[in-house]
């Protein structure tokens, strides 16, 4: 870990590549890591492989799952059953596609932070630069280990489980499947049909996990990294306020200069942020609410049988989803209101000590902080707080329909 005294020490590439580490662990084994334009032909193959292995993957859990739940004549409860983890894997697959056709915007952002850590040289400055990349490092690994180790730990309790199945005279003990199977596809309750279908499983809940976590870590470490570029922008503002007049003109011309430049930069990584996010963060709502409202009903269904081993899982994966999807809205607020700041911190310096001249400059800061871009879902919802909020209300409002009218 990088110690902030001796941030002017380090190496400025050691620097952006500490804050992108995890994203590049997590998007890189699904191929999904947008490549540089120094890239070798072989890298460039061995992504398109694990693009087309990833892909594979999903599929062929998603399709038998989506049969399963059409063809099989079972119970509501039991389709209900099967319905959660599809939708899981189903919008994994969904994000998954979107990372992939949203990789030259990520590399943008990816270009741009590295930029940024080259530009800003201050001692000062790159403490702030690197409090915001250890908070978006964290975050992004508490994602990780909450949504990897619920889901991992959902399909180990259920491929331990297991039942009897009788086969004329012959009786087999068969492990449960974390994702429904379609058995006139194939048949899974053979050996080793049953194991290899299981690891496939495992494997494309890695994939779809993966992508999952990629976004929002992505989100977290990028909105992380504008707003402490919008903080060094404040003091860069403040500074220039308080020390107008004890240097040369061309000194203070060429700083507003720099400033409104910076404020620009500032406010084109976070529209470029939206453009690579607000698909995912559609889609990611979507499922939350599906999944927190069949989580729910499945807690509720199992307290009966007091389940208690299904009945932690389930609150794991709640728990999970619910800490990311708070994590993005959060992060949405936190970059809407840092914009702003920015504006209000202008106007509540000594401005008024200043020639018309800049405080006309001042102003053009001020009109442009009053346009905030917003991170949203789908540009139609503003991800904030209080969208969290509604969508957690929403959740449990279908809950309550299911339990009533089941």
């Amino acid at each position: 870990m990088i110690d902030q005294s001796t941030v002017i020490e380090a190496n400025l590439d050691d620097l952006s590549k500490y804050s992108l580490q995890l994203n590049r662990w997590y998007l890189k084994p699904i191929g999904a890591w947008p490549p540089s334009r120094s890239a070798s032909r072989i890298e460039k193959i061995i992504s398109i492989v694990l693009i087309v292995i990833c892909y594979c993957l999903i599929l062929f859990t998603v399709i038998p799952c989506m049969m399963h739940i059409v063809f099989e004549d079972e119970g509501i409860y039991k389709k209900l059953k099967v319905l959660g983890p599809l939708s899981h894997w189903f919008i994994g697959g969904v994000n998954y596609t979107t990372l992939l056709m949203r990789s030259k915007e990520i590399r943008y952002c990816v270009e741009h932070l590295e930029t940024d850590w080259r530009l800003i040289t201050r001692p000062e400055d790159q403490r702030i630069m690197l409090k915001s990349a250890k908070f978006g490092r964290y975050v992004a690994g508490f994602c990780a280990a909450f949504m990897q180790g619920s889901v991992f730990a959902y399909c180990v309790i259920t491929t331990f489980t297991t039942h009897l199945v009788r086969d004329g005279n012959e009786t087999r003990t068969v492990r449960m499947l974390p994702c429904e199977f379609y058995r006139k596809l194939l048949n899974v309750e053979t050996s080793p049909t049953n194991e290899l279908v299981i690891a496939s499983q495992y494997l494309s809940g890695f994939i779809v996990n993966s992508s999952a976590i990629a976004a929002f870590s992505l989100a977290v470490v990028f909105a992380s990294h504008a707003c402490g570029q919008l903080n060094v922008l404040t003091n860069w503002i403040t500074e220039f306020v308080n020390e107008y007049g004890e240097q040369p003109k061309e000194i203070y011309c060429n700083k507003i200069g720099v400033i409104v430049e910076h404020h620009l930069r500032v406010l084109s990584l976070i529209s470029r942020i939206e453009v690579v996010m607000n698909r995912i963060c559609f889609s990611e709502l979507f499922k939350c609410t599906l999944n927190i409202c069949m989580l729910g009903y499945y807690i509720l269904m199992e307290w009966n049988y007091h389940d208690i081993k299904n009945l932690t899982i389930y609150f794991m994966i709640l728990f999970s989803m619910s800490f990311n999807m708070f994590i993005v809205c959060y992060i949405g607020e936190v970059l809407t209101e840092q914009c702003k700041k920015v504006g209000e911190m202008v106007y509540m310096t000594n401005w008024y000590y200043l020639p018309a001249k800049t405080i006309l400059d001042l102003l053009f800061i001020i009109a442009r902080s009053s346009v905030v871009i917003k991170i949203t879902a789908g540009k139609i919802i503003h991800m904030s707080v209080y969208t969290f909020g509604h969508m957690v209300k929403t959740a449990f409002a279908y809950i309550n329909l299911l339990w009533q009218n089941t």
